[in-house]
């Protein structure tokens, strides 16, 4: 089993580098033909974001729709899963930061009651604490 860094995604999803974009396409296709999904670490579900948001700046609703499909494909394996359903979830109610978002679903998946923050905006959420 092997795992996909953020500029992977990144690429198969802007395709600003054709060669690249080219390659991830065929890893990809390769991984659904042998059944074997490429796992896609929280982390990078969250950089995906940051990066998505901030240097592509596509909107939330389009990077949401985006993440959607993407758990849908058969080449990729979410690792927890479950917290990136109850992030779309949230995400879906809430127009706060995408990765405060998904930050919040980690931490309540994990059994956290608030995530602390300095953050003004995110302790607008409900699950945020300001310190």
């Amino acid at each position: 089993m092997k795992a996909i860094d953020t500029n992977v995604l990144v690429r198969f999803l802007v395709k600003d580098d054709e060669k690249q974009a080219t390659t991830v396409f065929n890893l990809f296709k390769h991984a659904e033909a042998e059944n074997n999904p490429l796992v896609v670490p929280l982390p990078v579900v969250l950089e995906t974001l940051w990066v998505l948001e901030t240097v592509y700046q596509i909107p939330s609703k389009e990077i949401l729709a985006v993440i959607e499909e993407l758990i849908l494909m058969p080449a990729l394996k979410f690792s927890n899963q479950s917290t990136i359903q109850h992030f779309l979830s949230l995400a879906r109610e809430t127009k706060t930061d995408l990765s405060d978002i998904l930050i919040a679903a980690a931490a309540k998946s994990a059994g956290c009651k608030a995530v602390l923050t300095f953050d003004k905006a995110a302790a607008r959420m409900d699950f945020f604490e300001l310190l």
